[in-house]
Order: structure tokens, then C-alpha cells, then sequence
């Protein structure tokens, strides 16, 4: 089994690239990491790892790339949602055009139908919606990002449908704690009030603490990656996205685990500074999901917030809080 991802340079890609190198999928022979830039082989794999240039926007590369016919490609390659909502243009051009430029590819390729791993966004969701939000629920996203996530299922669904691919779309939980410098992307303080405390630096806070999202760690959006790469995709039909399972919490419960983990010191580095832009996008956003068809599909999410941050203190701090 030849694995391609595309977007391997940003967190999940590196992470879900590591991750098989350390404990590799039975079958897997070899593992192509594309992005803008070259991203870094991880290290210690016992399989061939290809790190590639690839331009989304870039028909002609895209379809070389696919001429390879890897039999997995995962896709996780996005302009993030602020991004995408400050510059219209670049969100289209690299999200939807840029999907449907890798789904031509693998169309031209006759005899050829790779599995094909989305990632898609709870962005699709937009208000009004019921808590939970049902599997069945319409899909009203209300920024450019979920718009175009959106349009992406579709085509997902429509090319399996025509026997092009196999697919299947993931619709992933706000990923908390990212580490790294803060992004563009609208969420991005949902990790910054926790990472950035816990490494004894001072966060920003945009939102009211009674903000409540549905979140999941980076262990868990690898998990999902591997999960999707292994399940038999004809148990789901012809609904071929899927919400993932994830943890629905306000910001104050974020901060009350963070106050566990670190005390009252981490949490006085909060400072809040209301930016009515973030409320507008993030005042869209689904809170609470219903995730049992994931979760009959194998698909498992984190139990706690306590959980979420003793993971990230392990896999980026060493073990070791700031003091």
C-alpha cells in the first residue's frame, strides 16, 4: 500500500506522518508527503518516505503527482478559516478549486480508484441547529471555509458514486491543543489560552468564557486519519462524510482543566482583549454533535479536557509545565 498526503507539512500531517512511521499501518510500503514547501520525512521509518513539492492551485502538478496512483490519498490540505474568510479568492482557489483538481486528476487515471481521505470541517454546520446536532442535519455553513468544505463532500460523494474513488470525508472537531505559533485560522485560540500558559507565555482570549465548542486532540485527529485508512467505507452507503466524535466544552471549562494542570499562575496569563470579528464566526459554529454513526464505525474521540492537555504537555512540553 503507496500512502500520498497532500497538506503534510501542517500539524495533523506531520503528526499522522510520524505516527506511521513509528507504528506503520500492516501493508503500508511506502509514504509520499506533499505541501508547498518540502515537509520533513520523520525519521526511523522502515519504508520508503518521499517529501515532494505540490501547489493544489496547479493542475498539471497535481495530475503528475496522481500519475504515481498511490492507493491512499489523504487530503488535508486547506487555506484555514480566517484566512479564508479574509481573502476570498485564495480560499476558493486552493479549497475547492483545488479539490476538484486533485479528484480530475485521479478521473483521468483509467483502472484507478485509490482511497481518498477528506478533511473536512464542522465548519459545514452553521446556525440555527439543534444540540445535539443530528447526522441527518443540513448543511448551512455560514463562512467561505465551511462553504467550500461543503462543496468538497459533494464532489467526494459524486465521484465515489461514479465509481472514480473511494471516499470518505471527516468532518474534523476544532483540534486542540495545536502546537506551534498561533495561525489564522478563526479557532485558533481555543489552543492558544491553553499552550501558551503552559509554556509560561501570556494568551489573548477574543471570546466570553460561556463559548462552547466540540473539540478534538491532535492523538485523536491521527486516530481518525489511521481509522478511515483501514475501514471496510462500503458500511457507509452513499453518505460518505461523517462527523467525528469530539468533546463539547465552554471556554471556562477549558480554563478550569487548565487551572488543574497548572494552577492559578497559567490562568492569570489569560488576558481577555473581545474581538467582535472572531465572536461573529465563531457565534456559527456547532457545539455539540451527535457522533454515534462515527462511533459505531470504530472511530473514538477524547474523554476529557484533563486528558487533552496531559497529552500535549507530554507529546511538546517534555512532561514539564512551566513554572
Amino acid at each position: 500500500m503507496r500512502v500520498m498526503v497532500i497538506g503534510a507539512g501542517g500539524m495533523i500531517g506531520r503528526r499522522f506522518a510520524s505516527a506511521l512511521a513509528a507504528d506503520p499501518e500492516p501493508g503500508l510500503a511506502a509514504l509520499e508527503l506533499l505541501d508547498t514547501v518540502a515537509p520533513e520525512a520523520p525519521a526511523g521509518a522502515a519504508f520508503p518516505v518521499e517529501a515532494g513539492v505540490l501547489d493544489l492551485t496547479d493542475a498539471a502538478a497535481v495530475a503528475r503527482r496522481v500519475a504515481a496512483r498511490p492507493d491512499v490519498i489523504v487530503h488535508l490540505s486547506a487555506v484555514v478559516s480566517g484566512e479564508a474568510e479574509a481573502d476570498f479568492d485564495k480560499g476558493y482557489a486552493v479549497n475547492f478549486d483545488g479539490t476538484r483538481a486533485l479528484l480530475e486528476a485521479i478521473r483521468g487515471e483509467a483502472d484507478y480508484r485509490p482511497r481518498v481521505i477528506f478533511a473536512s470541517s464542522i465548519a459545514v454546520y452553521g446556525r440555527p441547529f439543534p444540540e445535539p446536532i443530528p447526522e441527518d442535519f443540513h448543511l448551512t455553513p455560514l463562512t467561505s471555509y465551511g462553504t467550500q468544505k461543503a462543496m468538497c463532500e459533494l464532489l467526494l460523494a459524486d465521484y465515489t458514486r461514479r465509481g472514480l474513488l473511494d471516499g470518505i470525508g471527516l468532518r474534523l472537531p476544532t483540534i486542540c491543543i495545536r502546537p506551534g505559533a498561533p495561525n489564522r485560522a478563526a479557532s485558533g485560540f481555543f489552543s492558544g489560552i491553553l499552550r501558551e500558559p503552559l509554556a509560561g507565555r501570556e494568551a489573548v482570549l477574543p471570546v466570553d468564557e460561556s463559548v462552547r465548542h466540540w473539540h478534538a486532540s491532535p492523538r485523536a485527529a491521527v486516530g481518525f486519519l489511521r481509522h478511515a485508512m483501514r475501514l471496510d467505507l462500503d458500511r457507509l452507503g452513499a453518505a460518505r462524510s461523517l462527523a467525528m466524535p469530539g468533546l463539547s466544552a465552554t471556554v471556562a471549562e477549558q480554563i478550569e482543566a487548565l487551572r488543574r494542570a497548572a494552577g492559578e499562575r497559567a490562568v492569570r496569563l489569560i488576558r481577555r482583549e473581545p474581538d467582535p470579528v472572531i465572536r461573529q464566526i465563531v457565534a456559527g459554529w456547532a457545539t455539540r454533535l451527535d457522533a454515534s454513526r462515527a462511533l459505531a464505525l470504530g472511530f473514538t474521540a477524547d474523554p476529557s479536557f484533563d486528558a487533552i492537555i496531559a497529552a500535549h504537555v507530554a507529546d511538546e512540553l517534555d512532561g514539564r509545565i512551566a513554572s
